[in-house]
């Protein structure tokens, strides 16, 4: 199990007595949404797009690539940090920032939180996010993946998983009136909410290396997509999961195809 900061815990706890706002749109999915797929060829290419391998039917891919043709296709987004190329295009008081007034940083990948902590700041936040999703829907996306679910870990304590949860259910509402499914990414803790936040399925990085498959498969069924970085991992997920799940192993910095250091394994 991924170790958790005393905030996390703190967080998670206050999730569990907090109510979501009356207007959230669990269980708003229109028929029209399409979902992924269970248990289908998956590649993740948000590093970069390259034609998919023969057996692939899923794909996930950043916002700014094109969709592969005829296959479902996943739309990544940045929805809960800045990448930090474009931490100037956010307004200041938009980035979350300690008692000193600096940014709180995403150490691992060097990205700035943003600051989910009020329903004044998260709307604003997703009027953003929202025009990305609409990028996505456009340009044929059939689903939407918001990354950093998890950032109130990383908060120091400034949100909490509830805020998380109130921030991804407006982006839900949101993708389902485009038409689009919408993942839920990682964050074993709040998989039990997904009723309430309107998430459809699931996208798990190294749930196999953690032992929390079974965390995820429990409230959304077979509609998880697996995604290894370690042999282990990769052995622990085909060995528990090879015949309900899309599970692929990639390289850490999910590299296009043809690149140095590039990876990609399954079951």
């Amino acid at each position: 199990m991924k170790a958790r900061s005393i905030y996390a815990v703190a967080a998670l706890t206050i999730a569990l007595i907090t109510p979501l706002p009356a207007s959230s749109p669990a269980g708003s999915r229109p028929a029209a949404v399409s979902l992924p797929p269970a248990h289908a060829g998956f590649d993740y290419q948000i590093g970069g797009a390259y034609p998919p391998p023969a057996g692939v039917r899923v794909v996930g891919r950043d916002r700014e690539d094109s969709p592969a043709p005829g296959l479902y296709n996943i739309c990544y987004v940045n929805a809960f940090q800045v990448q930090p190329d474009e931490l100037d295009a956010w307004e200041p008081d938009l980035l979350l920032r300690d008692d000193n007034g600096d940014v709180i940083i995403d150490e691992e990948w060097d990205e700035a939180i943003l600051d989910v902590g009020t329903a004044g700041k998260r709307e604003r936040i997703a009027a953003r996010v929202n025009g990305w999703i609409d990028g996505c829907a456009d340009n044929g996306f059939q689903a939407v993946e918001p990354d950093n679910y998890d950032s109130y870990e990383r908060s120091r304590g400034r949100f909490g998983s509830s805020a998380a949860m109130a921030f991804i259910t407006l982006l839900s509402a949101h993708a389902h009136e485009k038409g689009l499914a919408i993942g839920q990414k990682n964050t074993a803790d709040l998989a039990g909410f997904r009723d309430r936040t309107g998430l459809d399925f699931a996208v798990v990085e190294e749930c196999g290396e953690y032992g929390e498959c079974d965390s995820f498969t429990e409230y959304f069924d077979d509609r998880v997509i697996v995604v290894e970085y370690t042999s282990k991992g990769l052995a622990t997920a085909c060995a528990g999961w090879r015949d309900r799940l899309s599970i692929v192993r990639r390289d850490l910095d999910v590299l296009p195809d043809g690149s140095d250091g590039h990876l990609r394994q399954t079951c």
